[in-house]
This record gives C-alpha cells, sequence and structure tokens, in this order.
C-alpha cells in the first residue's frame, strides 16, 4: 500500500512513502545446516571431531549464553507446533527438575545446591518473555497500540532481570555467610543425587531440543539445547561440595556455591544487557549496513538518505528514504519503493514491516519538507473552500 504527497502544478516529482507488512514465515533465510571454513559438511566425522565437540562444549560452558528473546526465535520455531511444544515441555521439565532440588535444599542446608537450583530457575525464567511475545503478540493492533502489543516482552524482560538479580544475590549471600560461619551438610547422598538430578533434566531438556530444532530446521532450538547441556554440567559442579563435605571439608560446599553465583551472574549480565539494548532499540550494525547494501542495489535508487532499523517484540520493523529521479512519475517512485521493500524482506531476517520513503533528486532530505508544504498552502489553488459564508456584520443586525 502506498501514500503520497502532491505538491500540485509544477512539483511533479515523485515523493511517496510505501509501506508492506510481511508475515511470519515469509523470507526463509537460513536452513539448519552448513559448511565449516574447511569446506567439509558438518556431520562428515574426521580425526579430530571428537576433540572438537570436546572443545566446543567447553567453550559453550564458560562462555556466557545470549538471552535475548530474538535469538531464541526463528522463523521454523516460530511456524511450528512442535517446536513451540517442545519450549514448554522442556520450561516443565526444568521447572520439575528444580523444584525437586529445591527440597532437598531445605532438608540439606546445602549452598552450593541452592544455587544450581536458582541457576536452572535463572534460565527458565529467561523464556518467560518468549511466552508472553506469543500469547500477547499475536493480539491485533489498536486505535491506542498501534504497533501491537510486541513491547510487553520488553516489560516481561525487566521483571526477569530484577527476579535474577535477587536470585543471585540470595545464593551469594548465602555462600558468604557459610563461609564464615561454616556448617555440616545434611543428607549428603541426596544432595548427590539432588546434583544428578539437575544434569539429567538438563540433558534430557538438551536431548530433545536439538532433535526437534534438527527436525523442523530450528537453529534457535538447536542452539537453546546448547545452553542447557552446558548448564548440566554446573550441576555436577554440586558433586564437588558434596565430595568434599563427605571429606570433611566444611568450605568444600559454600566455595562450590560461590562457583555457581559467578555462573548466575553471568546470565544476569547477559539478559541485563539485552534488556537494555532492546528497550534503546539497539540493533545489529551488521543488519543496518545489509539493508544499506541492498537498497543501493536496487534499479532506480540514486541514494539512500537513512535507514532505521528497530525491535519490536521478535519482529523487525524498518524505515528508509530513498533518493530517486525526479522525472519519474509518482507510480515508476511507487514501484521503485516497492522493490526496495520487497528486497528488504529478503535480505533482513525476522522483517516484518517496512516504510520506504522517496525523495526527488531535486529535493532530497527532509528539511525540503516543511519549504513545499508552505509553498503549496500560499498557492491558495487547493485551499477548500469555507462550508458556510460569512455574514456581514450590518446584516447580522437586521
Amino acid at each position: 500500500m502506498s501514500d503520497s504527497h502532491d505538491h500540485g502544478p509544477g512539483h511533479e516529482h515523485p515523493h511517496t512513502p510505501h509501506r508492506h507488512q510481511q508475515h511470519p514465515g515469509q523470507h526463509p533465510q537460513h536452513h539448519g545446516h552448513g559448511h565449516d571454513p574447511t569446506g567439509h559438511h558438518p556431520h562428515e566425522p574426521d580425526h579430530t571431531g571428537r576433540w572438537r565437540r570436546l572443545r566446543h562444549r567447553l567453550g559453550h560452558l564458560l562462555t556466557p549464553h545470549s538471552h535475548d528473546t530474538a535469538d531464541k526465535v526463528d522463523t521454523a520455531l516460530e511456524t511450528s507446533r512442535a517446536g513451540l511444544r517442545a519450549l514448554w515441555i522442556s520450561l516443565a521439565v526444568l521447572g520439575a527438575t528444580a523444584g525437586l532440588q529445591a527440597l532437598v535444599v531445605a532438608l540439606s542446608g546445602s549452598v552450593a545446591l541452592l544455587g544450581d537450583t536458582l541457576h536452572n530457575v535463572a534460565d527458565a525464567l529467561t523464556a518467560v518473555p518468549l511466552g508472553i511475545a506469543f500469547l500477547l503478540g499475536r493480539r491485533a493492533a489498536t486505535r491506542a497500540y498501534t504497533y501491537g502489543y510486541g513491547r510487553a516482552e520488553d516489560l516481561a524482560g525487566i521483571a526477569i532481570v530484577a527476579t535474577i538479580a535477587a536470585s543471585a544475590a540470595f545464593a551469594g549471600y548465602e555462600a558468604v555467610r557459610r563461609l564464615l560461619d561454616p556448617q555440616d551438610v545434611r543428607h549428603l547422598p541426596y544432595v548427590a543425587a539432588a546434583a544428578l538430578v539437575g544434569f539429567v533434566g538438563n540433558e534430557l531438556v538438551a536431548r530433545y531440543r536439538i532433535a526437534v530444532g534438527r527436525r523442523i530446521g530450528s537453529a534457535a532450538l538447536v542452539a537453546d539445547g546448547l545452553h542447557a547441556r552446558a548448564d548440566g554440567f554446573t550441576s555436577l559442579a554440586v558433586l564437588l561440595g558434596a565430595g568434599g563435605a563427605a571429606l570433611g571439608w566444611r568450605w568444600a560446599d559454600p566455595a562450590v556455591g560461590l562457583l555457581i553465583t559467578a555462573a548466575i551472574l553471568l546470565v544476569l549480565k547477559d539478559a541485563a544487557r539485552e534488556v537494555y539494548r532492546r528497550l534503546m532499540d539497539a540493533v545489529d550494525p551488521d543488519l543496518v549496513d545489509r539493508a544499506e547494501a541492498t537498497l543501493r542495489a536496487v534499479p532506480g535508487v540514486r541514494e539512500v538518505a537513512g535507514v532505521r532499523l528497530r525491535w519490536i517484540g521478535h519482529r523487525l520493523h524498518a524505515e528508509a528514504t530513498l533518493v530517486v529521479d525526479a522525472e519519474l512519475t509518482l507510480l515508476q517512485a511507487h514501484e521503485v519503493a516497492a522493490d526496495a521493500e520487497h528486497q528488504l524482506g529478503h535480505a533482513v531476517p525476522r522483517l516484518r514491516g517496512a516504510t520506504v520513503h522517496t525523495d526527488p533528486a531535486s529535493h532530497p532530505g527532509d528539511h525540503h519538507h516543511a519549504e513545499l508544504s508552505h509553498r503549496r498552502r500560499s498557492r491558495g489553488a487547493d485551499r477548500p473552500e469555507p462550508l458556510t459564508p460569512e455574514v456581514p456584520a450590518s446584516a447580522d443586525r437586521s
């Protein structure tokens, strides 16, 4: 759909904004697998395969994971019931795992297990904005909320960051208090069993998400599965604290608790950064570069005056200003804008809609808009006649 600004006779240059809404699932950007820089297919075995997998898992464990909801959603996941079902089932499993661990924490007083429980809860909570995005994001826009309800995801993100921060503070406080006032950990076999439950729960979730992600071609779900697998190794760290406590080392359990608190802080840092970037409308500069390059390659575009991208929920919205030949007719300028919008849909992942404005080369830039409007109004030819004629004062008195 398009709109135009009429500048009247003598101003036939094109000046058209063009807006189009892209539907979810359109223009798929990625497939589920690729090739590594050496040219080998990632599923081809080689003599270094095991070492590569081990190095990847260790690197994933030590590197903060992205908790940005946009990174958790792709077209395959969003449009697949199997993918969404995998998310909810895995969240239920992690919730049950954390619940069992919490019972053992209450019985044993293990601060290491407390930290692991809070870590699992914090990771599970980061998926809540995703659920809110799907529940509220599908509601139609209204006259009051013309962009829809995608921002509800960001509000939920603030609450989640606050919850994770409180979890880290509580786990750290308990670990430090126990270091200063050492106490025996009770029911060590239950603590060890709860640590194994945490590992098994995360590993089951990891295998399920990876399997479903590969079946439906969702790279986001596969990445989330790898994230859960790395969290399983954090649960195994509780075993070290339990083993040290069995040897009489009272400091072992709170020391492991501090390590797990550090892991929660990494989750907090990552989540807080992503929520801040969303609230400030930050996007990946590479996406802006890709959008500008795509627009410059559109036939009829002489210059790209500006491009803006912003997230609303887990979908991108774009605004672009293009400079075209002044001799183009309104219809020709509209065709250029429509082509530019369509090419953006192919080039920018998760782009929901784009508004493309065209300026003539003779009047580029927003600073000409006020001048053109004043000139048009000053002519008076297009000014509508008053609905009722003015009544002279003498006639009114008679």
